[in-house]
């Protein structure tokens, strides 16, 4: 995998040139342009996380994922590989995407439009905790592959460093909420805050959600304590 460099995300961009302003005229910066980094709200859609041997199954002895497109969060990507996932009843979803790299356990992440679509019955989760949950089938151009259990629905949540915890003044496992604006805003509770030095700040909702709210890339957020 080679790494490539892509242009700034535009909440980036718009948060430097904010700071410049204000600092241009002299003026005491506002809360928002004030924050260690800029907000970034993407919207996740249906996707897979697996394990080294999972990947072997679906694609082949030793295959690796390869990269589509790097995501905010340092390291992470959207593989070009992709799969049919099998539910209840026989109903599929083709071409889920796999996202990168790969991890110790199986997890398939669905919103709830996309859960009723397939026959699940889903539980809401934090990402990783997946015991008792529902299982499914995999096909992928090697053969099949059957998850006993890892369907789940992501809480929505935020990911943030530490410097971002403390201006915003919540702690690992607290929750928050965001203001979404536009035509259709509305604020989202129980967003979970998940701290870690090695995140960007960066909130994650699903397709339902961002769909809910006609989440846009101009669409002014604001988290909340």
């Amino acid at each position: 995998m080679i790494a490539t460099a892509s242009a700034p995300h535009r909440a980036v961009v718009e948060h430097l040139v904010r700071q410049a302003v204000y600092s241009r005229l002299g003026k005491p910066l506002p809360r928002a342009a004030a924050a260690p980094n800029p907000l970034v709200v993407n919207i996740s859609a249906r996707h897979c996380h697996l394990t080294p041997e999972a990947v072997e199954i679906l694609f082949g002895k030793g295959h690796q994922l390869q990269v589509h497109k790097w995501l905010y969060q340092e390291g992470q990507f959207a593989a070009k590989e992709a799969l049919t996932l099998i539910g209840p009843r026989s109903r599929v979803i083709s071409n889920l995407r796999i996202l990168g790299p790969c991890r110790n356990f199986n997890q398939i992440e669905l919103a709830y439009t996309d859960a009723i679509a397939l026959g699940f019955d889903i539980p809401l989760r934090l990402s990783g905790n997946i015991k008792d949950t529902p299982g499914c089938m995999l096909m992928g151009p090697a053969g099949f592959f059957e998850m006993k259990e890892g369907v789940i629905r992501a809480a929505r949540h935020v990911h943030m460093s530490p410097a971002d915890a403390e201006f915003y003044e919540v702690t690992n496992g607290d929750e928050m909420k965001l203001r979404i604006g536009g035509s259709c805003g509305l604020i989202l509770d129980k967003m979970l805050c998940r701290v870690d030095k090695s995140f960007k700040l960066e909130v994650h909702i699903d397709t339902d959600e961002g769909n809910a709210c006609n989440l846009q890339a101009d669409t002014m957020c604001e988290l909340i304590n």
